[in-house]
């Protein structure tokens, strides 16, 4: 399964009111794991930023001024999450921005539910977390997920760190760390690698009681029913378990 974690920053609130995107970061998932590969554009809006939009951000239109134009990387874009499920925080609003894009880039682009399924974070964890703040900022400090370095909103960042809350919310089957040394949140490429490299380690096999043999199936019914699958399940059909 490739699952794609995406967020937006846009120029203000409303698609409708003529505000714009002005930076799309994403994360490729294989089988509930970091692929290594992202995708990550600053566009230029050809407009001004709502009160408020530019300081949640830290980008400016000077900035900007050179990046490309959506319809100059929706091929792109398109083609890194064509046939993915994504997953997005508060989809909703992304997505609306995301459809106006592909509209105003011309017909043939359709909307990104022609391309993708797509998974609303926030729901799952309104779901899980009735009643709480489901921000990505509370589920981070919720599911411990370390966000220190997140002065600002950009969103290759907040798509790395919804990646880690996501599976936490869909049951922790994996543990996964995207933040690199210098505390920019950039990708480190050699992050496949290391995945990798863990994934491959040997297994220890040791001797369970029927009980515990029990407890560990009930477990692994209720991940499948949360998340479709348990990695288990994968390790046993390749003859690991």
């Amino acid at each position: 399964m490739r699952q794609v974690i995406l967020d937006t920053e846009t120029t203000g609130l409303s698609w409708e009111r003529g505000n714009r995107v002005v930076e799309i970061g994403c994360v490729e998932f294989v089988e509930r794991r970091p692929s290594g590969r992202t995708f990550h554009r600053y566009l230029n809006p050809r407009c001004q930023f709502e009160a408020g939009a530019q300081e949640v951000t830290g980008l400016t239109l000077e900035f900007l001024a050179d990046k490309p134009f959506f319809e100059d990387i929706v091929d792109e874009f398109v083609e890194f999450i064509d046939g993915a499920e994504l997953v997005i925080h508060n989809a909703a609003f992304d997505v609306g921005f995301l459809d106006n894009e592909l509209r105003l880039a011309g017909p043939q682009y359709g909307k990104l539910a022609d391309r993708c399924a797509i998974e609303d974070s926030l729901l799952l964890a309104r779901q899980k977390f009735p009643g709480q703040r489901n921000s990505l900022d509370a589920l981070c400090k919720r599911l411990g997920v370390d966000n220190a370095h997140r002065q600002l909103h950009g969103a290759l960042l907040d798509a790395q760190l919804l990646a880690e809350v996501y599976i936490g919310l869909t049951s922790g089957q994996e543990e996964i760390g995207f933040a690199d040394a210098s505390g920019t949140g950039a990708a480190d490429p050699s992050t496949a690698a290391m995945f990798q490299k863990r994934i491959d380690r040997p297994r220890p096999r040791v001797s369970v009681a029927e009980v515990e043999l029990a407890a560990h199936e009930a477990r692994l019914a209720v991940l499948r029913k949360k998340a479709g699958h348990a990695v288990w399940d994968r390790a046993e059909a390749d003859g690991e378990g």
